[in-house]
């Protein structure tokens, strides 16, 4: 069966943020999840493939994760779109002086996510997971055809988000993964926003902070 998704996950940014492209290698419509940073990178990718960008997504509005929105979405025209709730971070910059940074002030979202509305790009698909915990408004995209969520900062390989920084709750953070992300089949790719993909069934089985 041919597979209903090519993504490309960039590592960008002072944190090594994944960014992800993810395109309808039929179509040439794509996605960006996270522009995490380095524009012309990103946009790099985006001519070689030939691909249009339908969408810029993000899963939470902390600044690695959107350093590159505000030159992307111009270069592109194309419509972006963040949960409700990460709107105060959002137009804080994301928390960048935090850590003694500054990043581009962010556009306002045209699209406002809100799950069980999925988002439909052109011809690519997500369904809007509601994944709060990490920050309040996090959201999971999950794309069933293709076996893949792309989880952000809630569900690493060997690992779980950080709940220490603004708007962070390790229980709700936990509930999330555990009545949301898990319930996903086990055979899920697992797409996240540091470090490598993994699998639902994986984790399920070997990530040490969801022992029973």
């Amino acid at each position: 069966m041919t597979q209903p998704l090519q993504i490309v996950q960039l590592p960008l940014g002072p944190v090594q943020t994944n960014c992800y492209i993810a395109a309808d290698p039929a179509t040439r419509e794509a996605v960006i999840i996270d522009p995490a940073w380095d524009a012309p990178r990103l946009l790099g990718v985006l001519a070689e493939h030939e691909w249009q960008t339908r969408a810029v997504l993000l899963t939470h509005a902390h600044f690695d994760h959107l350093g590159a929105a505000a030159e992307v979405v111009a270069a592109t025209g194309a419509p972006f779109g963040a949960h409700p709730l990460e709107l105060p971070m959002l137009r804080n910059g994301g928390g960048a002086a935090l850590f003694g940074l500054n990043v581009p002030d962010c556009p306002e979202p045209d699209w406002l996510l809100e799950p069980g509305q999925p988002v439909i790009a052109g011809s690519v698909r997500f369904d809007v997971l509601f994944v709060p915990g990490h920050t309040p408004g996090h959201v999971a995209f999950y794309h069933a055809a293709a076996q893949v969520v792309f989880s952000g900062d809630v569900l690493f390989q060997q690992g779980i988000g950080r709940t220490d920084l603004p708007g962070g709750d390790y229980a709700t953070l936990m509930g999330s993964i555990r009545e949301v992300l898990l319930a996903l089949p086990p055979e899920t790719t697992v797409c996240p926003g540091h470090g490598s993909v993994t699998t639902i069934g994986s984790e399920r089985r070997d990530n040490p902070f969801l022992a029973d």
